[in-house]
This record gives structure tokens, sequence and C-alpha cells, in this order.
């Protein structure tokens, strides 16, 4: 079993075998976010759901009001002659059949694909290619749309897409060490009410199980979900 070092043991000890209150939880992660780099801050939340069954399974997206804090290249696929300079200041990257082809020998500079529905076609035969990174776009995720600039300026804002995973655990960034506890608490909000108002119609009864909040290289917290509710 590998040892534990000291800073690993103080934080552990910080935490108690209990439920905490949003701001409690908070405070107690930033004082163990206490790494030489500004560590992330992780929500994990387990959901009383079986996604094999369609009916239970959720995706969403949402936009955290404060930001993750952490910057991503979008890159926009649209037809060539609706490239205007609004949208080339304010992709990281666009195209059209050029992107494509930039896409087909695998450079993927971007961290999100904003397509519109018209190329969509052209991007089926880069499943292979973009379907294992997750960048390929769909409407689910809020990336296959007619309103580009829109598109464009949300996930600037810091839009994300979520899932629950295939044991019904939702994983999300919800921010850095370095935002203040309001911000934190805000974008902790955010993904409650987001998760609770795109409930999957197949569940019946009890809904969350858990919800647990850790930084990078910090204990991970739980709090008690009846103190979320608003």
């Amino acid at each position: 079993m590998k040892k534990l070092n000291k800073r690993t043991k103080e934080n552990r000890g910080r935490i108690e075998e209990r439920l905490y209150n949003q701001d409690e939880a908070i405070r107690l992660l930033k004082e163990a976010a206490n790494a030489n780099f500004i560590e992330s801050v992780e929500a994990h939340i387990s959901l009383a759901i079986d996604p094999k069954y369609s009916d239970q399974q959720l995706r969403s997206t949402l936009i955290l009001p404060k930001g993750t804090g952490k910057t991503k290249r979008i890159a926009v696929l649209m037809p060539l002659e609706t490239i205007t300079p609004e949208y080339k200041n304010l992709a990281d990257v666009i195209g059209s059949d050029d992107l494509i082809e930039t896409i087909t020998k695998g450079d993927l500079d971007f961290d999100i694909l904003i397509a519109t529905p018209d190329m969509m076609p052209k991007l089926a035969k880069l499943g292979r290619i973009l379907g294992p990174k997750g960048l390929m776009p769909s409407p689910k995720a809020g990336t296959v749309t007619t309103d580009v600039k829109l598109t464009l300026e949300e996930f600037k804002k810091g839009k994300l897409e979520y899932r629950a995973d295939k044991t019904g655990i939702v994983h999300l960034l919800i921010g850095k060490s370095n935002f203040t506890d309001s911000d934190l608490l805000e974008n902790l909000a955010a993904v409650y009410n987001s998760i609770e108002n795109n409930k999957p119609p197949g569940v019946k009864g009890r809904y969350f199980k858990t919800f647990h909040i850790c930084s990078t290289m910090g204990p991970s917290i739980e709090i008690d979900i009846s103190a979320l509710k608003v």
C-alpha cells in the first residue's frame, strides 16, 4: 500500500465522516487545496438511475455562471460562404471542407467542435476519429446549431456537456481553487439545479444518492443534498 505523505494525511484529517452543508464543504475544500499549483474543483454526483434503460439516461448541458476557470479551444465547421469576420474573431479554429481535411489527417487542435446541421453528413465519415475523443458534434451536446454566434458565446462563457456514466455518476469540473467561495457556491447550485431539472422520466422516487466535491489533490467531501435544494 502506498504510504500517504504528511500533507495528504493532514488534509484527510480535516474531514469528518458526516454530511456538510455547502458553505462548510467549500471552506474545507479550499483549506485542503494547498498544493503548489491552482487545483481544479470537481463535483461527483451519484444518481439512483440505471443508464442501461433509455428512459433513465442523463445527458444535458449547462452554463456555469462563473465559468470553469479553464480555457478551451473551440472550432466551428460551417459552409465556406457563411463564414464571416465576426465568426473568425469568436472561434479559435474555423473552416469548411478545409477543416474536414485537417481533421481527417488527425490534426485536432481544439477541445470543442461546433457544426451547422448542413455539415453533419460530411462529418459522418469522421466518427472513428472524433467519437473516441468526445468531439463529435451532437444536438444533445448543444454543438449542432443554426445559431453559430450564440453557441460560440455560450461555450466561451463556460457552457459544458455532462452525462451520467454507466454506473449513474456525473463528473463535472465546477471551477478552480482560487475562485471565491461565492463563485464556487453559485456554480455548485447551477449544477444541482440542472441535474434536478433534467431528471430522466423513468426515474421514480429518490433521484440523488450522494453529492461529493473535491479538489485535484484534496479529499472528497460529501454534501448534504437537502441543503442544496432551493
